[in-house]
């Protein structure tokens, strides 16, 4: 075993959660999800507070793994849009019957605002 992947494996460990940062709960899906929207990995690296270490295992990881990986994340996706759709199915009637009630008064004044605004900017 090469030190790279010595590395790798106490980096990049899989728990309830999946494959997964080390004493971190940030998953790799999750640095996923910024690699596949175009995201630089220093950007990624910041947002998700990693080190420049963590962020090179991580994507070493993924690269040397990239099949497993990938077929993990497709399935992370598919299970996450199977959950939002029965809590919108779950929720459907309540949401609506929030949406037909009528605004709060101070509600309605930011609205009046909100709209006193836009007319002034459309206006120009």
């Amino acid at each position: 075993m090469t030190n790279t992947t010595m590395r790798d494996h106490t980096t990049v460990v899989r728990t309830s959660r999946g494959l997964s940062i080390a004493g971190t709960r940030i998953t790799l899906y999750s640095i996923l999800d910024y690699v596949h929207a175009g995201w630089p990995p220093k950007l990624i690296r910041d947002r998700l507070n990693l080190t420049d270490q963590q962020m090179t295992d991580a994507l070493d990881y993924i690269a040397t793994h990239h099949t497993e990986v990938e077929t993990e994340y497709q399935q992370v996706l598919r299970d996450a849009e199977e959950v939002r759709h029965y809590w919108e199915e779950q929720n459907r009637e309540r949401l609506a019957a929030i949406a037909a009630l009528p605004p709060k008064p101070e509600q309605a004044a930011i609205r009046a605002k909100l709209a006193a605004a836009k007319a002034k900017l459309n206006q120009q």
